[in-house]
């Protein structure tokens, strides 16, 4: 099947409410939504972060995409080699990590379309499926350590069986939530991402204080920029250390497991570049026989949907993995339904993604992003 157009749209998607984290407080997510048209009409779906900025990133991936057309979707990696050399090596400045936040939509809607074109699932493309459902961890939300707590009341009653607790926020603060986090669920599983806010000897000590609390791993509690850093906490720490903004490139990941920096690999579609690359990334983890937990941040069902194929598919994954769509005031998908149920979920192997999606919030996204802009 050939690539006869690309479209590229961004949007504006407003949260339930304020996301709080180590970075500060979001009221929105910004995605680029990427739409690979073929030749017979079906349509291939993909979506982007936009950091630094939705408007630019567009303009670039609209460049990228014409790379694909008139060419067949199944040389879609081809296709993508050659964008990037093009525009992201030599002349580039050799930026794989931005390169990868644009190609993970690309490759996305590449194999949305070439599912479509095979009338295949896309964990058939990646091998096929190694378990029958993939299981999720709960995303504590709150401004408070009270509505921390009750959340995390809400989220036991309700069956989830790992539940997940920014910190990184402010010493004290993290230690009170942590503390009220952990008597309202009990026994039930605990984890902690602290989005680079520490030190290695701040992290050390509050990792220290942090123990008492029966705490399954922590991500990423040291800035991304010094693997070493991250690697001496690890050997240090009484809690087990994820690496998150540490791994955003096959070559980073290869650091990580190679140089015993982390006890966990936390990474996504949106980092790596894409559902393939995911399972290049959990072959090096599970080289050095880690886990790969799945990595979502700031993205829609979209994402959650090409990352549940990829965990399908990945022999090594974790059983509590990452998903932020349900942040969102409304989703773009119409369906399938993505809420897991009591930290499972397993979608039906529909061609492709399986996705079909919700045109009337994406235009209302759409419209709001151009209002943003005025």
């Amino acid at each position: 099947m050939l690539v006869t157009d690309i479209r590229v749209t961004p949007l504006a998607l407003p949260l339930k409410r304020p996301y709080v984290w180590s970075q500060g407080v979001e009221t929105r997510f910004h995605v680029n939504l990427v739409e690979l048209i073929g030749e017979d009409g079906a349509i291939g779906v993909g979506e982007t972060t936009t950091a630094p900025d939705a408007a630019a990133q567009a303009m670039v991936l609209r460049k990228l995409g014409r790379h694909f057309i008139g060419r067949p979707v199944f040389e879609a990696r081809q296709i993508m080699a050659e964008a990037y050399r093009a525009n992201f090596l030599a002349f580039g400045g050799n930026m794989p990590r931005y390169a990868n936040q644009l190609m993970s939509g690309l490759d996305m809607a590449a194999l949305d379309l070439q599912g479509q074109a095979t009338g295949r699932p896309v964990w058939d493309l990646l091998g096929g499926a190694v378990r029958a459902n993939v299981g999720y961890f709960y995303f504590l939300q709150g401004e408070t350590v009270e509505e921390l707590a009750a959340d995390a009341r809400a989220a036991v009653a309700a069956g989830n069986p790992v539940i997940y607790l920014k910190v990184g926020i402010e010493p004290e603060r993290d230690i009170a939530a942590t503390r009220a986090v952990r008597a309202a669920i009990g026994d039930t599983r605990l984890r902690l991402d602290a989005n680079e806010a520490w030190d290695p000897g701040l992290a050390l000590r509050m990792l220290t204080r942090l123990a008492e609390f029966d705490i399954e791993y922590i991500e990423q509690p040291t800035p991304s920029t010094a693997i070493e850093a991250l690697g001496q906490v690890a050997r240090q720490s009484p809690i087990a250390i994820g690496a998150d903004q540490s791994v955003f490139t096959l070559n980073e990941v290869y650091r990580a497991v190679s140089g015993g920096h982390a006890h966990m690999i936390a990474i996504g579609p949106r980092e790596i570049g894409g559902v393939q690359p995911m399972i290049k990334a959990a072959a090096i983890a599970e080289a050095a026989g880690l886990k790969i937990c799945i990595h979502s941040s700031m993205t829609t069902g979209i994402s959650t949907v090409a990352e549940h194929h990829a965990a399908r598919a990945i022999p090594n994954l974790d059983d509590g993995n990452q998903i932020m769509w349900q942040l969102l005031e409304e989703d773009v998908l119409d369906r399938p339904g993505v809420a897991p149920v009591k930290g499972r979920l397993a979608l039906e192997g529909k061609p492709g993604l399986g996705t079909v999606l919700d045109r009337d919030v994406i235009g209302r996204a759409a419209e709001r992003f151009e209002a943003e802009q005025a």
